[in-house]
């Protein structure tokens, strides 16, 4: 798929990006190199982030790389005080990083719980909470990575629902607390997205089946598509958006999920 990249939209920028090494996260790295952007990207695999740009065609001084746990507070304090030697300030923060879990609470093991609530919620406020001061200087822009799964309920994923619904709350919450700071924070949802994360999805002939049966355009996101969403929202093109929730679903959570009539009775008047 080729989407159209302006080159210097985010040209001067300093934007961090976590969880970079695959996905959505990697997709943004390189969407914002293209922009023009320099991208301060992180992954607790340190190998897989260095593999996944190793043919990148870019200047050394326009990416970081750097290992981060995001659910340990302590090194994210010694990340940013290293940013905060190296750079003037911070134009963005992506804050890509989530698990999943499958269990209701009544079988979903406590250990487990915390987890899920660690990587996906506790590192958004950790990194929040470090960058802001980098992002008031800059008037900066945060984006975070929620999900629909955080704007409704699914079936047996009891953790990751209560997690992405905190990010989208959270997000609506920087918005208003810092809006007289400059500092702008939007929220995008992915739906289904064809990363190595959720193959086993698509590879199921049932699951594919049911989501091709739910989703309008009837196909999985491409990485490229959410980073294409990230990018605007970081952009000055975006000055005036703060504290939305963008579904980035191929129209999953437009409807009600009743029977698609038009569908099942063609010829009814």
């Amino acid at each position: 798929m080729t989407l159209k990249i302006s080159t210097d939209r985010l040209a001067g920028k300093v934007i961090v990006v976590t969880a970079a090494a695959s996905g959505i996260g990697r997709a943004t790295t390189e969407r914002l190199l293209a922009e023009g952007a320099t991208v301060l990207a992180s992954d607790l695999n340190v190998t897989a982030l260095k593999e996944a740009f190793a043919d990148l065609d870019v200047p050394a001084e326009r990416l970081r790389l750097d290992e981060l746990d995001v659910t340990d507070y302590n090194a994210i304090q010694d990340y940013f005080r290293t940013i905060a030697t190296n750079y003037d300030g911070v134009d963005g923060l992506v804050n890509n990083a989530g698990l999943g879990s499958w269990g209701s609470v009544e079988n979903l093991e406590v250990e487990r719980w915390h987890a899920v609530i660690a990587v996906t919620l506790d590192s958004v406020f950790y990194m929040a909470k470090e960058a802001m001061p980098l992002l008031k200087k800059a008037r900066g822009s945060i984006v975070n990575t929620s999900s629909i799964s955080g704007m409704f309920a699914d079936n047996g994923f009891a953790a990751y629902n209560a997690a992405k619904a905190g990010v989208i709350n959270l997000t609506k919450t920087l918005a208003l607390d810092h809006a007289m700071d400059g500092v702008r924070s939007n929220v995008v949802c992915p739906g289904l997205t064809d990363t190595p994360r959720v193959k086993w999805m698509q590879q199921s002939e049932e699951i594919a089946s049911e989501y091709d049966r739910r989703i309008p355009m009837k196909r999985a996101g491409k990485p490229e598509e959410l980073a294409s969403v990230i990018a605007f929202l970081l952009s000055e093109e975006a000055s005036y958006v703060t504290g939305a929730t963008i579904p980035v679903d191929g129209g999953l959570t437009a409807g009600t999920g009743q029977p698609q009539f038009l569908q099942l009775l063609p010829n009814r008047k």
